[in-house]
This record gives structure tokens, sequence and C-alpha cells, in this order.
């Protein structure tokens, strides 16, 4: 996987709509999912596609709400989804929010 600042930079490549806070949390957020034990974790793809879906939604920073309501779009897996939204959920918006803004 990219590091961090790599994939804040293929985000705004591919998706200039989105703001720089919205990339970095979204970048920060996967790179969190990705420290997981999850069946497949999230790959710059899926980062793509779930900073698109936010930005068509009109976040312009995580939240909790927004984060379950589109984390299908960064997790394939439906044990996935429902172990982030379990145990995990809060904890990723917090660490995307204090990563993001380094």
């Amino acid at each position: 996987h990219p590091t961090f600042e790599r994939e804040v930079a293929i985000v705004h490549l591919r998706l200039p709509e989105v703001t720089s806070t919205l990339a970095r949390q979204v970048a920060a957020a996967v790179e969190e999912l990705r420290s997981l034990n999850l069946y497949k974790p999230p790959g710059v793809a899926e980062t793509i596609d779930w900073a698109a879906a936010l930005a068509r939604l009109g976040v312009s920073e995580l939240d909790e709400q927004s984060v379950a309501t589109t984390l299908g779009s960064v997790l394939k897996y439906r044990e996935d989804i429902e172990a982030v939204r379990d145990e995990t959920l809060a904890r990723l918006v917090d660490t995307a929010r204090t990563t993001a803004a380094r």
C-alpha cells in the first residue's frame, strides 16, 4: 500500500473536488482499517471509492454517521463491515481526524 501522503495525493489526483481535509481523513481511516484483522483490507481503489461517495453526499469531514452510512464503499465483506461498526467506528473516526491534522 502507498504511504499516507502518497494516498492523499492519489485521492487529489483522481478526485480534485474532494477537500484536503476529507482526503486526509479518508486516507488516515483507510490506513487504520488496514491495521485491523479484516478479511479483505481496503486498497487504493476502495479509498478512492469511499472519498467519492462521501464527497457526493456533501461530507466535508468524517463523523460516525457518515462513516457508518458509507462503510460499504470501503469494506467489501459483510463480516468486515459488522466488525468495524460494532467495535471500532468511533475510534476509527478519532484516529482519522488526529492523523489527518498532522
